[in-house]
């Protein structure tokens, strides 16, 4: 419970350790901002990390006039790791996808949200890379079932650079221009917590679409998108290039 009540913390309430973070660690506070949307971006196991809700934090932290993080310092910085992590997030599902997905259940890994961001491919094509990064969960996998489909890289890296700077931009500037407002500034903790029941709203729609349509309608891992070209393959039956 301790766990729990402390990630509670860390999600709701960011402007107040943005501030602590920025004294106690200065520079490296950078670091630590780079590895922790990297992470979330690249890494199929770190999905709960903070995406909007940080941007958002930092976008009211660069409107500081306080505060050591500037505003352009912080697009750039962040713009590059959601970049480098969605390209190594598409590199380990296009080398190792097929062997990670190959059993139903995986220790580490939940096969129900790579048949969910295969919806999403099957719905948007490749323009699921950017709309993906406004969506958790399936913002981790998308790059991840891209490499596992085999979508030709430079129309995924076109994709993934293009949402990454909408991503980064629009939650940084929404921070940094709605974030002084005084009811915002009041109401931090309701407004971070508003960003996420926003952010993972699509999710629960889907959730709940899937559950009145029944088994029936789940998407076998076979199928492709069309639209996109992505080819994802039956994890079970693929195999490593």
């Amino acid at each position: 419970m301790d766990l729990i009540y402390q990630a509670y913390d860390l999600f709701i309430n960011l402007h107040h350790h943005l501030p602590r973070w920025e004294a106690q660690l200065g520079t490296w506070l950078l670091v630590v901002l780079f590895a922790i949307i990297f992470c979330e971006t690249g890494l199929v196991v770190t999905p709960f990390l903070p995406g909007d809700s940080l941007l958002f934090a930092l976008g009211t932290r660069a409107a500081d006039a306080r505060s050591p993080l500037d505003f352009w310092s912080l697009c750039i910085l962040l713009i590059v790791a959601g970049v480098l992590g969605d390209a190594v997030n598409y590199m380990m599902g296009y080398y190792v996808g097929p062997k990670v997905f190959s059993k139903e259940d995986s220790r580490f890994f939940n096969k129900k949200h790579l048949l969910r961001t295969q919806k999403f491919y099957e719905k948007y094509g490749g323009k699921t890379i950017i709309i993906a990064r406004f969506v958790p969960i399936v913002r981790t996998f998308a790059p991840f079932v891209a490499g596992i489909g085999k979508m030709r890289y430079f129309q995924f890296a076109m994709y993934n650079v293009a949402g990454a700077i909408l991503w980064v931009v629009i939650c940084l500037s929404a921070g940094y221009w709605f974030g002084e407002l005084p009811w915002v500034k009041n109401n931090f903790s309701l407004v971070i917590l508003g960003i996420i029941v926003v952010s993972v709203m699509p999710i629960v729609i889907e959730l709940y679409l899937a559950r009145r349509r029944g088994p029936e309608s789940a998407t076998p891992a076979s199928d492709a998108a069309p639209a996109s070209g992505l080819q994802v393959e039956s994890p079970a039956k693929s195999t490593v290039p």
